[in-house]
């Protein structure tokens, strides 16, 4: 598949979710640093009106795996541990260049 296009992987819009994937995307995103919270690209929120990126919600088929793969990460977040958002954003930009990811 062109990287133009990427990708195609079904999701659950927010009007067809049901309390379980609701439930699932609220709880992880409570686990996140405040401000993490602006909303990016994407597809569902755990609000109405506001979206989750759409990494989240490409595990939207397997509610329990997407809480406790986005709340893994969203724990290593934690403004208690030593490292601070700048150096987050440091790994991940080297980590998607490694990988040579398009985002």
């Amino acid at each position: 598949m062109s990287p133009e296009r990427g990708p195609w992987i079904k999701t659950i819009p927010r009007d067809e979710a049901d309390e379980r994937l609701i439930e699932a995307v609220q709880k992880q995103a409570s686990l996140y640093p405040k401000e993490y919270a602006t909303p990016v690209a994407s597809l569902m929120s755990p609000e109405p009106g506001v979206q989750a990126a759409g990494i989240v919600m490409s595990h939207s088929l397997l509610p329990d795996t997407l809480y406790h793969a986005f709340a893994t990460y969203g724990t290593l977040l934690s403004p208690d541990l030593p490292l601070s958002r700048q150096q987050h954003e440091m790994i991940a930009a080297t980590v998607s260049a490694l990988n040579r990811c398009h985002y």
